[in-house]
C-alpha cells in the first residue's frame, strides 16, 4: 500500500523483477517517469507525514540512491534548489 500521489510498493517490485529487455520502449519509459515523480514526492514531503510503510519504502530507496550514486543523502528537493541556485541565502 503505498500514499495517496506515490507509486505502490507492489509495482515497484513488479517492475524490479521484469527484465528490461522484455519492457517495451513505451513501458520503460513511462516506469522512467513515475519513478521521477515517485522521488521528487518522497523528497518533498516528511517521513513524519507518511504512513510506515511508505517512510520504510522510502528510506530504502534513499539508501539505495546513495550508495549506487554516492549521494551526500540530501533530499531530491534540496538538490533541485542546489541546481538552481536556489539554496544560497
Amino acid at each position: 500500500m503505498s500514499d495517496a500521489g506515490r507509486k505502490d510498493f507492489g509495482d515497484k517490485l513488479k517492475e524490479g523483477v521484469t527484465p528490461d529487455s522484455t519492457k517495451s520502449t513505451q513501458q520503460k519509459m513511462k516506469e522512467t517517469v513515475t519513478d521521477t515523480g515517485d522521488k521528487i514526492a518522497r523528497g518533498v514531503q516528511p517521513d513524519s507525514q507518511k504512513s510506515t510503510g511508505q517512510e520504510m519504502t522510502d528510506k530504502l530507496g534513499r539508501s539505495k540512491d546513495r550508495e549506487v550514486h554516492g549521494s551526500s543523502g540530501g533530499s531530491v528537493l534540496d538538490k533541485a534548489k542546489g541546481a538552481l541556485g536556489m539554496d544560497k541565502h
